[in-house]
């Protein structure tokens, strides 16, 4: 029925007029990107959403940057790094003649100057703190070295994902301040960054925002001279605008829509394998992390680890991927998706989550939670369980579905369930304030795991955590394999990790997805995917296609970028499967979501988690 209701929507879209507009280089040129999610703040100490990530991408640079093969660490403001013997002393060169954006010099010093900001413990740490563990002191002994001393070797480093700020603007904001900066356009003044692009219109929460060239980029000049994103309330629109034109790229649409669009003239549709994972997120027990009390309505049931394991199989993963997903993805069952296989803990076949509501039933009855008279289950004491609070974000079709069919099982269980859903940004405050029982979302995993791990412990609890897990004992493990020199170390406290989460479930993931994205292959070439081959063509790590892709009709070779897609591809469809998916490899057992390679690299495009220091 889901899946019919699709196609009927879809059917509808492509019956409209088509008005594309001509296929040529405008003046100016202009891409224009389709999304369906809100930036929720330009401010990059406070914005959680992927789309902020990606406005900040442009906005601002970093001191290490991304290769676009397997993500491994390259030069970014940084162009060579070298660390002592013993792991506690990194010191990095930073490149001379970077300008920001009014025209002041970017040197060392504004580079230690961010990072010292987040050292300092206050909003600043909340996003960015994990990849500073163990860091002691931050320093630019001139302009063009940055050095850092820790206290204990970090195994993340040299990955410091994080946006660099100009100390002559941000130095007259204080920690208090921050908490409400918007990090916006001013009486018709550019933010001041020192990226490809300058954010000349739009605010958080908006539906347009519009950036435009920076003619002084140290990188050279982009061949866009404005990008504009357009939000939309749903994918279908935005596939409409697509095909009339309106738009020249659409992101996050379904596989269904990628079908659909093969063969359209002058459009190109791919699923693009994405290194995360969607999930279902309790509300196992909000504090006051001040105080330590409780706050919040959350169910108690949901607070204790037995319950919510036995709900893991009270799902149906493979009708999920194969109705919701359209069978693009792959059942989940840990937050470190397969693509990174020495990283990776798989359940033992006897006790991996399968559909079988019986044994669900038969572990929530030794857990005490018995039916009653009526059928429904109610808490160890013989009181109610009640109606759980199950929430989906209203502009994702896959959210909104699977959380149907989890209210449906949860009914077989003998438990009562109402599903609301509502913009992801309304959402993210529902979940600070610990007003919930359980959502549906998804995360970027880093090639190296340790962010994705972090979020998860007690400290991020009010912060990235959005499940308000906490368990002292994963907490020790995170701070073992976040120091280890030793990669088997490592990798046995990494997957030992994975396992306590399994049994505890704070989570219970879902999917291993791809993303489908489609463009005007008429307009637009020389987009690469990330990984290569087999990654997404926009919302990656970095800004290279937003320097590269460039018009259609002036594309030539791409440079000689032999992996970039040239203009040949105009009206191309979905590559060379079939069904218009990307095809995992298998090597020895493990799914390879493209060509990830581990050992280094950040997917950090992390999209939200509950977000501190929002008020």
């Amino acid at each position: 029925m889901l899946l019919a209701g699709a196609l009927a929507a879809l059917a509808a879209v492509l019956a409209a007029p088509l008005t594309p507009s001509p296929a040529h280089a405008a003046d100016p040129v202009r891409l224009t990107v389709g999304i369906t999610n809100e930036v929720d703040s330009f401010n990059p100490f406070l914005g959680i959403e992927a789309e902020s990530y990606e406005m900040w991408a442009l906005t601002y640079d970093y001191m290490i940057t991304y290769s676009m093969e397997d993500m491994s660490p390259e030069p970014g403001l940084a162009t060579s790094w070298e660390t002592s013997e013993d792991g506690l002393t990194w010191t990095f060169d930073i490149r001379e003649g970077v300008l920001w954006s009014d025209g002041q010099p970017l040197t060392a010093r504004d580079i230690a100057y961010t990072y010292n900001r987040i050292l300092d413990g206050g909003p600043e740490s909340s996003s960015w703190g994990s990849y500073l563990t163990s860091v002691t002191k931050i320093e630019a002994p001139d302009d063009t070295h940055v050095v850092l001393t820790l206290e204990k070797p970090n195994a993340v480093l040299p990955l410091l994902p994080i946006p660099i700020v100009p100390e002559h603007i941000w130095k007259d904001i204080t920690e208090k301040e921050v908490k409400s900066y918007a990090a916006e356009p001013t009486d018709g003044q550019p933010v001041v960054g020192s990226g490809p692009f300058r954010l000349v219109e739009g605010t958080a929460g908006g539906s347009t925002y519009r950036f435009e060239k920076n003619p002084d980029y140290w990188q050279g000049t982009s061949h866009l001279d404005e990008v504009v994103f357009q939000v939309y309330k749903s994918d279908d629109p935005m596939v409409q605008a697509l095909i009339k034109g309106e738009i020249d790229f659409a992101d996050d649409i379904t596989p269904l829509q990628v079908k659909a669009l093969e063969g359209e003239d002058g459009i190109t549709a791919l699923n693009g394998d994405s290194p995360g994972f969607d999930e279902i997120g309790f509300n196992t027990g909000a504090i006051d992390t001040e105080t330590g009390e409780p706050i919040g309505d959350g169910n108690p049931a949901l607070a204790d680890p037995k319950f919510r394991h036995a709900l893991g199989y009270a799902l149906d993963l493979d009708q999920i991927i194969s109705k919701v997903y359209q069978g693009a993805g792959l059942p989940g069952d840990t937050i470190i998706p397969p693509a990174y296989s020495t990283w990776k803990w798989d359940p033992p076949e006897d006790e991996a989550f399968s559909f079988d509501l019986d044994k669900a039933g038969s572990l929530l009855d030794d857990a005490g939670y018995t039916e009653g008279s009526d059928g429904k289950r109610t808490m160890p004491d013989g009181s109610p369980i009640g109606t759980l609070r199950l929430f989906a974000r209203s502009e994702n079709k896959k959210s909104v579905d699977t959380m149907d069919y989890f209210k449906e099982w949860l009914g077989e269980l003998g438990i009562d369930a109402e599903l609301t859903t509502m913009e992801s940004n309304k959402l993210t405050n529902i979940i600070l304030d610990g007003e919930f029982d359980a959502f549906h979302w998804g995360w970027y995993v880093e090639p190296d795991p340790d962010s994705m791990l972090s979020y998860m412990t007690c400290d991020q609890r009010g912060g990235w955590s959005d499940s308000w897990y906490c368990n002292p004992e994963y907490d020790d493990l995170y701070a073992q394999q976040n120091g280890a020199t030793d990669d088997a170390e490592r990798q046995e406290a990494v997957q030992r990790m994975q396992e306590i989460l399994f049994e505890d479930s704070p989570y219970l993931v879902t999917a291993y997805n791809t993303i489908g994205e489609a463009y005007r292959s008429d307009r637009f070439a020389c987009f690469q995917p990330q990984p290569d081959p087999g990654g997404i063509l926009l919302f990656q790590y970095g800004v290279h296609n937003y320097l590269n892709i460039r018009p259609a009709d002036d594309a030539g070779d791409c440079d000689g970028n032999e992996s970039a897609q040239g203009p040949e591809a105009a009206g191309g469809g979905a590559g060379d499967d079939d069904d218009g998916s990307s095809t995992p490899l298998l090597v020895g057992g493990a799914v390879l979501l493209g060509a990830v390679v581990l050992g280094g690299g950040a997917w950090a495009m992390r999209r939200r988690s509950t977000a501190a220091y929002r008020e």
